[in-house]
């Protein structure tokens, strides 16, 4: 990498883990402390109040992303984060749970992810592309883990409003990054807006990415409906779970160097295929796993191997979809990346809860595994992004 490319990598990954340490920092505690508000005994409430981000999510992510096609990146970032950040202190100031509610919805509609992604592609060559990519997922990752040891710490401390505020406090921290910290963008390259989502929409290449996205995030927070529970029956205090998660996601990190290798001697296809291949082995194991006694070592090595091929697909994807879409259009590419990322979040849920409720944890992870052996059959044909057809968007004239 050059000077440029580690400071817009870095850079970018700290405004990622910044707004995720937030987000992730409220969700351990969220369903517990939140009963305590006005409308808190009503489950049907409660969950949409913990959802709803992920659906304002899904509706702006495109929006944001073409707006930053037109508009310029860094703008757009920076709007997104300052509703994010109003959000988060409306949250903190809610009485009830309808506030709460409210202000969940409004950190939704700070969608920034698509045109932060396309910002880093932007100031990165192909070549290392995927490896600011990863450097963003690593960011994530750890945030993820380290949310699961101190936010029940924090929440005895300062509560869940006091949770709202420092999210929004990190909120605003990334602003700072974005104005001061980041390299300046390349002005933005307007593309007719109805011709260029036409173009990204048919394209086969990110129509198989967008197809992966939605799949690897529903399985991933389905399959989080009833890992925690069978953590518990393996004998690990739910007070203890990071003790698995924490290890598994270091170690997964560590594996990521052979990516880079892989992919410089042409052999990106097959690390991709494979990671996809190695999820739906995770979920056939969890499978064995929930239909009889759980144990602690089995889950933890799967847990290791998930996230394994997680932060590969994490690293890969969206390094892939940004490649094939030319840098006029890529903000709306990454924003139909993004919605898929999002309504596969909601999806999960929903559906990996219905599943759990009717049928028990062994259908979810049934449907779990089909799911990923059909992303697998999808992906088979797929080039890499040094053969396949960029998306071209006709470009308006100055004026």
């Amino acid at each position: 990498m050059t000077p440029l490319e580690r400071r817009a990598s870095t850079s970018l990954a700290s405004i990622f883990a910044l707004r995720m340490l937030g987000l992730f920092l409220v969700l351990p505690v969220f369903a517990l402390e939140a009963r305590q508000y006005p409308g808190g005994e009503d489950p049907a409430l409660l969950g949409l109040a913990m959802g709803i981000y992920g659906l304002t999510q899904a509706f702006l992510q495109l929006p944001f992303g073409m707006a930053s096609d037109r508009f310029g990146r860094k703008r757009v970032i920076v709007l997104g984060l300052i509703i994010f950040a109003l959000g988060s202190f409306w949250a903190a100031g809610a009485t009830d749970l309808t506030g709460l509610l409210l202000g969940r919805s409004l950190q939704g509609a700070g969608a920034v992810s698509a045109a932060v992604t396309a910002l880093l592609a932007d100031l990165t060559r192909d070549e290392v592309r995927t490896k600011a990519m990863a450097m963003v997922g690593a960011s994530i990752g750890l945030m993820f883990a380290l949310s699961l040891v101190v936010a029940p710490l924090l929440a005895a401390t300062i509560g869940l409003s006091g949770l709202f505020v420092l999210t929004g406090i990190l909120a605003l921290l990334g602003v700072i990054v974005v104005v001061w910290v980041t390299p300046a963008a390349p002005p933005p390259l307007i593309a007719k807006g109805r011709g260029s989502l036409t173009n990204v929409l048919r394209h086969p290449g990110l129509l198989r990415l967008n197809f992966g996205v939605f799949v690897l995030h529903a399985v991933q927070l389905a399959m989080w409906v009833a890992v925690p529970a069978m953590l518990v029956q393996a004998g690990l205090p739910k007070a203890e779970h990071w003790h698995v998660y924490l290890p598994a996601v270091l170690a997964s990190f560590v594996l990521m160097g052979g990516v880079f290798v892989m992919e410089r001697r042409g052999h990106l296809k097959k690390v991709f295929l494979s990671a996809i291949a190695l999820i739906a082995l995770v979920q056939l194991g969890l499978l064995l796993q929930s239909t009889a006694t759980a144990h602690l070592w089995p889950m933890a090595a799967l847990m290791f191997a998930f996230f394994c091929g997680f932060n590969v697909l994490e690293a890969i994807q969206p390094s892939m979809a940004s490649r094939l879409a030319t840098s006029e259009v890529r903000g709306a590419a990454m924003g139909v990346y993004n919605t898929l990322q999002s309504l596969g979040f909601f999806a999960g849920g929903w559906l990996g809860g219905a599943l759990v409720k009717k049928w028990g944890s062994p259908a979810l992870f049934l449907a779990c595994a089909a799911a990923m052996l059909v992303w697998l059959v999808v992906a088979w044909p797929m080039q890499t992004p040094g053969r396949a057809a960029r998306v071209l968007a006709p470009v308006q004239p100055a004026v």
